[in-house]
């Protein structure tokens, strides 16, 4: 027997309560995620030797190496999704997420997430909540476009709570599972209505600002020229995005002969990462707070330390990911773009800094996740500047550069 279809008003209010429960689920996570920085990178080193936690760099190899002890441990006794790529391609195949490992990824994730990997958060939100979203279409027995709707209605719902921009983040879940843009374009509506519920709820909750997450330099009009700018900020994204996934995929060469023994490939990883921490802290975590240290201290940190500090975040990222840590690369790749843009701008004197990070940001992160759209519309609400001309300028460029190279190989079209 066949399964009716919904109609597109219950559509709309299945896309309504998924938000809002998301929008509760989001919280938890992140208050659970606050409190787990706390406890290791505050609370522990106080309690161990007081005082201590001001200098982090001389025990941060303890705790990373620790984190993914930890992390082996949860995912071979638990068992985690891998990540991003195999998320888009059972979006593909089935129109829906696995959760029955959905217990084991909130945890490992959080680990590595509170444990200072330098993976970010927004993998380990599309499969949770993916996951969820799939949870309810299954016992709800949709259909599979139905089921497949329902699904990434769950996923922009805690984008759009983290991001805080429910049309950015609703328009990122769409544009994920494709190489050349978005297509399942008949779930449009209800995914934005879900990132909407999802978005109310979480900053309700949690009380946190609304857009304006950095804070750059003031930026005045928009001058001609700075579109030649922009153009150059494309260039110079593509090419680091191309890097990274270089780096990346000689990253998953390297730690390939440890495959087999995963809990000693995790914390060896966290060990290395820790490591070069000491030397370069801003390497540590995923990045959302390193990225204003980065505006406010950008020209007393120095051109070489800035792009040295960008390369080694390459490495980390990478190797957090291969080696076993869940997390993603979206704001992992928006410090390594800021941080670049800042030195392009110490290099160009009369570049202005909020146009060379935030340009730099959105072509790096699409030239990695071929996002054109929805990064210049989140990049524009998290710097609270109106700089989408020139961010949609950089991503063109980036986006058209780099469709040669992808880093999800599952990203394909829905046919």
């Amino acid at each position: 027997m066949a399964i009716a279809p919904l109609s597109f008003k219950q559509r709309l209010l299945y896309a309504a309560c998924l938000g809002v429960a998301i929008g509760g689920i989001a919280t938890l996570y992140y208050v659970a995620l606050q409190f787990i920085l706390w406890a290791v990178w505050t609370w522990l080193p106080n309690t161990l030797r007081p005082g201590s936690a001001a200098d982090f760099r001389s025990f941060a190899w303890c705790l990373t190496a620790l984190g993914g002890l930890l992390v082996g441990v949860i995912v071979s006794r638990l068992g985690a999704p891998t990540g991003l790529n195999e998320a888009i391609d059972e979006i593909h195949r089935e129109g829906r997420i696995g959760y029955r490992q959905m217990p084991g990824m909130v945890i490992a994730s959080l680990v590595s997430l509170g444990f200072g990997s330098s993976a970010g958060p927004e993998a380990p939100l599309v499969d949770i909540n993916g996951g969820v979203a799939s949870w309810v279409a299954d016992r709800l027995k949709l259909s599979q476009v139905d089921s497949r709707t329902l699904t990434f209605c769950g996923i922009s719902a805690a984008l759009g709570a983290f991001f805080g921009s429910p049309l950015g983040s609703a328009l990122l879940a769409l544009e994920l599972p494709h190489s050349f843009g978005l297509e399942y374009y008949e779930a449009i509506i209800p995914v934005i209505v879900a990132a909407i519920a999802g978005f109310v709820v979480f900053r309700c909750l949690t009380g946190l600002t609304i857009g304006g997450l950095y804070q750059f330099p003031d930026y005045g009009e928009l001058q001609p020229h700075h579109l030649l700018y922009a153009v150059l900020l494309g260039l110079v994204g593509a090419a680091i995005a191309v890097l990274f996934i270089l780096i990346f995929r000689a990253t998953q060469r390297l730690v390939q002969p440890l495959r087999h023994r995963p809990i000693l490939l995790n914390t060896l990883g966290g060990l290395v990462v820790g490591a070069i921490a000491f030397f370069l802290p801003l390497t540590l975590f995923y990045g959302e707070r390193e990225i204003q240290t980065i505006i406010d201290t950008g020209p007393q940190i120095g051109v070489g330390l800035l792009l040295l500090t960008a390369i080694a975040k390459m490495f980390t990222l990478s190797l957090s990911i291969q080696s076993g840590f869940r997390g993603g690369v979206i704001f992992p790749i928006f410090l390594i773009g800021a941080a670049v843009g800042m030195a392009m701008s110490l290099l160009i004197p009369d570049l202005p800094p909020s146009v060379a990070m935030v340009c730099t940001m959105a072509a790096m992160t699409v030239g990695v996740i071929k996002t054109p759209v929805s990064m210049a519309l989140i990049l524009t609400v998290i710097s609270d500047e109106d700089l989408i001309p020139m961010i949609t300028v950089a991503s063109i460029i980036s986006f058209i550069l780099t469709l040669p190279i992808n880093l999800f190989s599952m990203q394909r079209s829905r046919s």
